[in-house]
């Protein structure tokens, strides 16, 4: 805990058995309460490592739901379990937990109650080997973002992400996408509710076993993220209504 604050853990695993053992063991014990992992039907032995580790909260799919339904389940879990902040880790080891501490911090404190961790703050994209393509669309995703969302992130589409539960409550995630688009959609609703968010530099690592979508799905994704984009507008403007933007019912 942290003054009083149970922090959570959560990791929406798919096909992470290589991994998990090297993402696990870099989560500071000290100050996290609980880990919950998520298995989306992973083809390897993602739920017999986790077991195995001693993770304690491993909940299994019974069919594959998708990125963004497999966060579903884990923030719904976290805040079943009484979670005041929760912290997605990938447990792809793509992001370093060592992390955790500072993005924790940065909540309990209230300094901010979202906390992102930047792979584009620094230069911790490209020298991780973010593929020069996926660098640039980033960039250019975020530009538009920024603008239509009228916000001055350096990045939406990091993985690494730390929530208050208040912030978890207030906005009703669970009618999001069950695909990638998920974390836009996320972060366009935490926006439109009036939280700020706050960053940090973040290293990462690009290597075969971590996780990555191919052309297409990225090409789906980076349409999805217009979209996101020009529906926030037009609700801010109040030329058209959306499910994303309504307060959830506590």
């Amino acid at each position: 805990m942290i003054q009083g604050k149970k922090v959570v853990v959560v990791m929406p695993a798919y096909n992470a058995e290589k991994t998990l053992e090297q993402t696990y063991a870099e989560i500071p014990f000290d100050i996290v309460d609980e880990v919950i992992l998520t298995d989306d039907c992973s083809r390897d032995n993602t739920v017999g490592k986790a077991r195995e580790l001693g993770i304690r909260e491993v909940l299994v799919h019974d069919r594959n739901k998708g990125y963004g339904g497999n966060q579903k389940t884990c923030y719904n879990r976290a805040l079943e379990l009484g979670a005041d902040i929760v912290i997605m880790v990938h447990p792809d080891y793509q992001y370093t937990p060592k992390l955790v501490h500072s993005m924790a911090y940065m909540l309990a404190n209230g300094v901010y109650p979202v906390c992102l961790a930047s792979r584009i703050l620094g230069r911790g994209a490209l020298k991780g080997g973010m593929p020069i393509v996926k660098y640039v669309a980033n960039r250019l995703l975020t530009f538009f973002e920024n603008v239509m969302l009228r916000q001055k992130l350096s990045e939406y589409h990091t993985g690494y992400r730390a929530f208050t539960a208040d912030v978890l409550r207030s906005i009703d995630y669970n009618v999001d996408s069950d695909d990638f688009i998920f974390d836009n959609e996320m972060l366009a609703q935490i926006f439109y509710a009036g939280y700020e968010i706050g960053e940090v530099t973040c290293p990462t690592k690009y290597f075969e076993e971590a996780s990555s979508i191919n052309f297409r799905r990225s090409s789906i994704y980076g349409l999805g993220v217009l979209k996101v984009s020009l529906v926030y507008r037009l609700c801010k403007w109040r030329l058209m209504k959306s499910k994303l933007y309504h307060s959830r019912k506590r």
